[in-house]
This record gives structure tokens, sequence and C-alpha cells, in this order.
């Protein structure tokens, strides 16, 4: 038996410990790990030492292995053991959110630049853009009066078409509604005199004569504001029929009407709604503006009762012919 190891009675070899002062040879010391009599010195600090903080700290886990503390970030996450078994600090989660992040700061600056194009691109009608608040009310007022109308028209229509298709009544039907169409269309082509509330537009001169040009605008703006029938006076009393053929020309400072020389100042009767029609004519840049640029002038009134009452000599086909 080597001198490392001694018989306990057992039959097994035990390791030797050390000997405890004062006791038999050969026999251990009771006391496991008994400090050194050097390190109890009274000049030794007593109790545990304490780690500087610049060295790191180990602390016990479940599976045996040591944490380094000082792997743990600022932040608070805690460490993760790399293959090696020594700690790294977990940032993993923090890059996948960090990039989700930049991602959607981008989308949302792309859909904001693309707004802001899209509001400086969009056009908008300079026309209306210089327009008073009033007016536009007053346009969208007289816009929606007119599809109203245009609506009772329809309904008025679908009871014609209906009774149309009736029964016994169909044939007085269809010769009252023949009627109506026909002084519809003689009122239309100029053949047949029309009364109505309605409105006189004057025009005169000032340092530039009346153009053509602006009596022509003034009948289109009218037209689309609904008339339903107009004719024109000149300062001689002359007056014109004005339908869809009807033309225009300058002469020598006076204005030329079908052929008719008419001299100002030149005063259009028209029928239909007074308020829509001085609206459609006193839109900013519009025929007023235009002649009152001219240095001329444009004056109106109302009627409870228009007449035109002027006539136009009904036109000749020579080539067309209604469809059978």
């Amino acid at each position: 038996m080597s001198d490392e190891q001694t018989d306990t009675g057992t039959g097994w070899p035990q390791p030797a410990g050390p000997v405890r002062p004062g006791g038999p040879a050969g026999e251990p010391d009771p006391r496991p790990d008994a400090p050194d009599p050097d390190e109890l010195s009274p000049l030794a600090p007593q109790g545990p030492a304490q780690p500087s903080d610049d060295e790191p700290v180990a602390e016990p886990v479940d599976d045996g292995a040591t944490v380094d503390l000082s792997a743990v970030s600022r932040s608070g996450e805690p460490p993760v053991a790399g293959s090696d078994g020594s700690a790294e600090p977990v940032v993993a989660g923090r890059s996948r959110w960090s990039a989700a992040g930049v991602m959607i700061v981008a989308l949302l600056a792309l859909l904001g630049f693309t707004l802001v194009v899209q509001l400086k691109t969009t056009s908008t009608d300079p026309t209306l853009g210089a327009t008073r608040q009033e007016d536009l009310v007053r346009i969208l007022s007289d816009l929606d009066a007119r599809e109203s109308r245009l609506q009772q028209d329809i309904r008025a229509l679908e009871d014609s078409q209906r009774q149309l298709r009736s029964g016994e009544q169909g044939r007085q039907a269809a010769l009252d509604e023949a009627t109506r169409r026909a002084d519809e269309l003689g009122i239309l082509a100029g053949t047949l005199p029309a009364v109505g509330p309605g409105l006189t537009v004057q025009f005169d001169a000032g340092v530039k004569p009346i153009s053509a040009n602006r009596v022509l605008d003034a009948v289109q703006e009218l037209r689309g504001a609904g008339a339903e029938a107009m004719q024109i006076s000149g300062g001689d009393r002359a007056t014109v029929r004005i339908i869809a053929s009807t033309y225009f020309l300058d002469d020598n400072g006076s204005l030329m009407v079908e052929g008719r020389r008419l001299s100002g100042p030149y005063t259009i009767t028209v029928i239909g709604d007074p308020a829509t029609m001085r609206t459609a004519l006193n839109i900013p840049g519009g025929v007023v503006a235009s002649v009152r640029g001219d240095g001329g002038n444009v004056t109106f009134g109302e009627r409870e009762v228009a007449e035109v009452s002027a006539l136009h000599v009904p036109i000749k086909l020579e080539h067309a012919r209604p469809v059978s």
C-alpha cells in the first residue's frame, strides 16, 4: 500500500488527508478544507473577498454553468449562452424590431411624399378659383334648380309614355303630345312667338364698339344657362329672332345679324330663369368683364313676363329627310 492511501478497515483504500495537529500520526484531519494558518493572520481582512468593478462575477445556475454578469447589457436583457458556454447578450430580437421600424418609417415617408406631389399637381379651374364664394353658391343653387326641372321633365315624359301605351286614351294622348311637341319645336325654330319669365341684357359701347364676338359669347352663355327663346334688337328698333343657325358679323362699327344690320346699343331679350342667366354672364372673365374691359357696359333688367315676338322664316330643307 502506498504512502498516499490508508486502510480504513472497509477494504477500500482512502486518500490520506492532512494530519490533525496534536493527533496521532497518519490520522486525517476531520475539518474539511481547513484554512491555512497563515491566512488567519490578524492583519488579513475577515469575511469573503469583495470583487472589484473590473472583475466579472460568476453566479451559480441550475446546470452548474456560470454566467458572466459583465456580459449583461445596460438595458437589462439577459445574456444567452454561446456554443462554447460563454454568455452572449441577446441582440437578435432588438435587431429584428429595429429593421421593422425602419421599414415602417420608410413606407410612411413614401406615402406622405406621394400625397404631397398629388396635391401639388392637381389642376384647378382658374375661372372658378377666382370666383367669389357667393357666386359659387348661386351657381350651385342654379344647377340644382335646373336638375330639378330636368327631373320633372323626365317624369312628365314617362307619364306621357304610359298614357300612349294605355287603351282608348292612347289616340287622344298621342294627339296632345304631338301638339305640345310641335309648339316646342316651333319656339326653338323661331316660327312661333313665346312669353315667359326672363331677362333683358343691354350692351352699351364705350371706346371700342361692341364686337360680334362679344354678342356671340353672350348668346352662348345664355343658352348654356337654360335660355329657351331669344331675340336681339338694335337702336333703330330692328329686331331679329335668334335660333341655332343665327350668325353675327362686324360691319363698320355696326352688327350684322342674319344678313340684317343693327346699330347700337344692342338689347337681347331672353326667356329663362333670370337669376341663372345673370350669374352666367357675371362670371369673372366672362361676357360682362370683357365688355367692361373694352370700355363698354352691360345692364340687366328682370322681367316677370318677357315677350319674344320676332319670327324667323322657316328654313326650306333641300337635302334632309326624316327617317321613316
